[in-house]
């Protein structure tokens, strides 16, 4: 649907809601994203590398900015208070990064992740081979999109689960499936 329809669709239904919630009647469902639930197995993984180099560079900053202000005579805008600030701001997205579980969602016939801060869905029609290495998994994609790589190194995901759930994916929906 286009986006001004859903926006429509929206505000219809919220005073739609409204009449009904003054009535005394039960409010209709939300069906704005019915499609894009998909059931399934999710493997979920963990993001270390980015929280700590996050984490590394606000001490970095912390140890710059507190050596620069002992120097006499420079009179900057880097104040004691705005160095503790940076480095706290590091520190918590860091902390944002690390709490916010990357996952693989392996349904009958879709594919779901997120990247970018993004939802992204894929149909197994659009899926044009899936390799499992040691390491690491790749899905490649025909069309828009490149390929998706999730991998133990960066993510610690559990690549032998991930890869065993996606061969049967693969047998399921004819797709190449490659160790």
């Amino acid at each position: 649907m286009a986006r001004s329809w859903e926006r429509m669709v929206q505000k219809n239904k919220n005073q739609l809601n409204k009449q009904r919630k003054k009535q005394g009647k039960s409010s209709i469902s939300s069906m704005s994203n019915v499609g894009s639930v998909v059931s399934g197995d999710t493997f979920k993984g963990r993001k270390i590398a980015l929280p700590v180099v996050l984490v590394l560079l606000a001490c970095l900053y912390g140890f710059l900015g507190i050596a620069s202000s002992n120097v006499p005579g420079n009179e900057s805008l880097n104040t004691p208070t705005m160095t503790w600030f940076i480095m706290g701001a590091y520190i918590l997205l860091g902390v944002i990064i690390y709490l916010r579980r990357p996952y693989l969602l392996v349904g009958k016939d879709t594919l779901q992740t997120t990247r970018l801060n993004r939802v992204r869905d894929v149909s197994a029609s659009k899926v044009t081979n899936i390799k499992v290495a040691k390491g690491s998994v790749v899905i490649e994609q025909s069309g828009k999109g490149g390929n998706w790589v999730f991998t133990r190194l960066i993510n610690r995901y559990d690549i032998q689960a991930m890869g065993m759930r996606l061969e049967e994916f693969a047998k399921a929906n004819n797709i190449p499936f490659e160790k």
